[in-house]
């Protein structure tokens, strides 16, 4: 008795097309035309899904915009407060220096009074001066470190009125795009559970090539049906009279060769 092979299935590509899936459509246990319909459905269901995102219009886009320029600023102003607390822990350090370095000059000219020898004199002068050079530098960056300052809370303020414009613009967008979420709503939730349902009967390979299809063309369409009973919807070419048979018998997979959007024998739908 003969051994039964088994077929090795190919593994999916995600470039593939209707046109690279032929012979697996032909082959599924459902028929052609049960399986032509199942896309129309389902590319009828998605084009009103696609209908009511459009009325979103720019909203979510310009939500998405807003909110990273919020996150941008955000974090600018972060920057900014981050810099002032640099600068105000520059000043304390620089007054701990200054009391520091009083305590050290008065310790120095205590023993002035103690000095036996010019050579004494001259070390302890040397090192008053130095001391005091180093009050004069802590006492200038401290006075650097307040304009520092000055000028970082100018620029947060900037900031911060920017934030606002910004909030409240961003306030606004979304309470019009939730309030035009809410109104289609029950509607979409149907359409989203239609969509389910078709892809559902429909195999891995062919949804595969129906989304990319439908992504690489701007009005999102991958199965078309005849447009004035001789054109494909799609791209509007004229369809061969033998392909116009095959669409019509609804008994095989027929492809646009000019745009590779799959056939099917629909009256032209207005809203395809």
């Amino acid at each position: 008795m003969a051994k039964k092979t088994k077929t090795k299935e190919t593994p999916i590509d995600q470039r593939e097309t209707f046109v690279s899936i032929g012979k697996n459509f032909a082959d599924s246990a459902d028929s052609v035309s049960e399986k032509l319909e199942v896309l129309y459905q389902l590319q009828m269901t998605d084009t009103a899904i696609d209908r009511l995102v459009r009325l979103r219009g720019e909203l979510p886009l310009e939500v998405q915009t807003l909110e990273k320029e919020l996150e941008g600023i955000d974090g600018k102003i972060a920057n900014l407060n981050a810099a002032i607390d640099e600068q105000m822990s520059s000043i304390a350090r620089n007054k701990a220096d200054i009391v520091d370095g009083e305590a050290t000059l008065e310790k120095y000219r205590a023993q002035e009074n103690q000095i036996q020898n010019s050579r004494e004199y001259d070390a302890i002068n040397k090192e008053i001066e130095n001391q005091d050079l180093l009050i004069q530098i802590a006492k200038k960056r401290i006075e650097e470190a307040k304009t520092a300052i000055s000028t970082l809370k100018e620029r947060m303020e900037i900031a911060s009125e920017k934030r606002t414009i910004i909030a409240e613009d961003l306030a606004a967008k979304q309470a019009d795009l939730e309030t035009i979420i809410a109104s289609t709503a029950k509607e979409e939730e149907a359409l989203m559970a239609k969509r389910q349902d078709c892809a559902s009967m429909i195999d891995e390979r062919t949804m595969v090539a129906y989304d990319r299809i439908r992504e690489s063309n701007s009005n999102h369409l991958a199965v078309v049906g005849i447009y004035e009973s001789n054109a494909c919807a799609g791209c509007m070419h004229i369809i061969p009279p033998q392909r116009l048979v095959e669409i019509r018998s609804g008994k095989k997979l027929v492809i646009c060769e000019y745009c590779g959007r799959i056939l099917v024998n629909k009256p032209i739908n207005k809203e395809l």
